[in-house]
């Protein structure tokens, strides 16, 4: 698999992770605090990724 083909990979999966969660987040006023917390996780999980790589 190329490196692009794993960028483009990584990009549909991340889109399609914040799609779901935002859909099962809870509604209410803890909505932006959760995308916060849900952001900050999938930046955790990429930086672990490209870690691997590095």
């Amino acid at each position: 698999m190329s490196r692009t083909g794993f960028v483009k990979g990584m990009a549909i999966g991340v889109m399609a992770g914040a799609a779901i969660g935002m859909v099962m987040a809870p509604k209410g006023k803890n909505s932006k605090s959760a995308a916060g917390r849900a952001l900050k996780a999938a930046g955790e999980v990429i930086d672990n990724i490209t870690g691997i790589w590095s």
